[in-house]
């Protein structure tokens, strides 16, 4: 298998050697990966391959059975105390999980709130920073993603484009070092997919860390940095796009883009 594990410049996100079991069943077998900051990587492989779990993993929603996460300069979920690596409380992890964003397949947003006071939430409750100039940092960050006539709208309506990019705005509020996209556009009629990734492309643009597991293979190729696939738990190739993409060493990649690209 082709499993390089270079570390980029700047690096800003560490696995290292993650596994991951439910049960008897083994997701993640080992899995290490290290992206820069300011690096786009998108994950790629077959339903069941640990790809949703890897993320899940680097913020800390699942533990890890064996091996470390590491963001910035902080191990997720624990902290080393006389040489031993100790479980950090659920407040201290949840305080940690705000340097990583995620947004879901799902939108998730509060039914009973206004686009604004969706985006607005956190930030107040979290941080504990002034409504005032939350809303503010809110509505630019609504321009941003087009969305700023929708502000006192509720999700049920306006349509699941605009309720995604909703939520990415309302991770973005939180203004986190690294984003994670688990499936970002799965949940999403196909007509409404373009607009969902116009605003990823934008945002990898403008040098936000993120790491994307997705199936739009034209997205990857256009804006990733790198391409990870996965499959059975594991690395089995990364490199850039063209290389991974175009030129796929192992079998199981080939065989993975000759199903989605036929």
């Amino acid at each position: 298998m082709t499993t390089s594990t270079a570390v980029p410049q700047d690096p800003i996100v560490h696995v290292c050697r993650i596994h991951k079991r439910f049960g008897s069943l083994k997701i993640l077998n080992g899995v290490s990966l290290s992206v820069g900051r300011g690096e786009v990587v998108c994950v790629l492989g077959p339903s069941g391959s640990g790809k949703s779990t890897l993320l899940r993993c680097i913020n800390h929603l699942e533990k890890v059975d064996e091996g470390l996460v590491v963001v910035g300069d902080h191990t997720v979920g624990y902290e080393e105390s006389g040489g031993v690596l100790r479980e950090l409380s659920e407040r201290r992890v949840c305080k940690q999980r705000t340097a990583v964003g995620m947004v879901f397949q799902r939108f998730n947003l509060f039914s009973h709130m206004t686009v604004l006071e969706n985006i607005v939430e956190a930030p107040v409750r979290v941080h504990r920073r002034k409504r005032s100039d939350v809303e503010q940092e809110a509505l630019a960050l609504l321009r941003r993603v087009g969305l700023e006539d929708k502000k006192d709208c509720y999700p049920e309506q306006i349509s699941g484009g605009q309720q995604q990019r909703v939520a990415i705005a309302r991770t973005l509020a939180m203004k986190p070092d690294v984003v994670l996209f688990d499936e970002p556009t799965s949940a999403l009629d196909p007509e409404l997919v373009g607009e969902v990734l116009s605003v990823m492309k934008d945002l990898a643009r403008d040098g936000l860390t993120m790491i994307v597991v997705t199936h739009e293979i034209g997205f990857a190729r256009e804006v990733a940095d790198r391409v990870v696939f996965m499959d059975g738990g594991v690395v089995v190739e990364q490199g850039t796009p063209a290389d991974v993409l175009d030129r796929p060493r192992e079998e199981r990649t080939k065989a993975f883009l000759s199903h989605v690209l036929h």
